[in-house]
């Protein structure tokens, strides 16, 4: 049974006052509450270990486009769904919120190079990746430790964020390769693996 967890019995909980500025992160967004320490708020979330994806999808003039993403999940095995975010401030966001389809592309353990490459802000991310193209002619990525092709089956507002959920219609896995994993702020390796 989960424990009720307060304001009162955990002050870092404590909500700050609408518009202030974070002073303690590197975000340089406006916080709705005031006694919130951001940078606090960060590295608790990023004590949860996570898989890193790069997402793909097909810009309408037949562009590819891919970002990496470290919020992905599953949600329903029937239907079979998934989901992961995008900040309301990517300039990819439009594109995404207007793609039919899109892929997420789970990055094996030697895969950090990509990882990095599709975080960064300018430069052709597709450049010398291998990579073949999906039913709808979406980007998966080569040497990944699975694929998820998705219909785009709906978004919905999170905070900065909107939550994309897809459809899987084809998915593939390889058992034999380990997962990129982050944790705190850097790339992990599974041990024992």
């Amino acid at each position: 049974m989960p424990l009720p967890i307060s304001s009162e019995s955990c002050p870092e909980l404590r909500a700050p006052a609408a518009g202030s500025p974070c002073a303690t992160c590197d975000t340089g967004r406006s916080l709705q509450a005031q006694d919130f320490d951001c940078r606090a708020f960060r590295d608790a979330l990023g004590s949860f270990a996570t898989g890193v994806t790069v997402v793909t999808a097909l810009a309408p003039t037949g562009e590819r486009i891919g970002l990496t993403v470290s919020s992905f999940n599953s949600v329903s095995l029937d239907p079979p769904l998934i989901l992961w975010s995008l900040s309301r401030g990517s300039p990819n966001l439009e594109t995404f919120q207007n793609a039919t389809h899109f892929s997420v592309n789970v990055l094996a353990a030697n895969q950090q190079e990509i990882s990095d490459r599709f975080a960064a802000r300018n430069g052709d991310r597709f450049a010398d990746v291998p990579l073949h193209d999906g039913v709808h002619g979406n980007p998966l990525l080569d040497g990944c430790c699975a694929c998820f092709e998705c219909s785009n089956e709906a978004q919905y507002p999170g905070g900065d964020h909107i939550v994309f959920i897809g459809r899987v219609e084809k998915f593939a896995h390889t058992e034999a390769l380990s997962p990129l994993v982050f944790h705190n702020g850097g790339y992990r390796r599974l041990q024992g693996v």
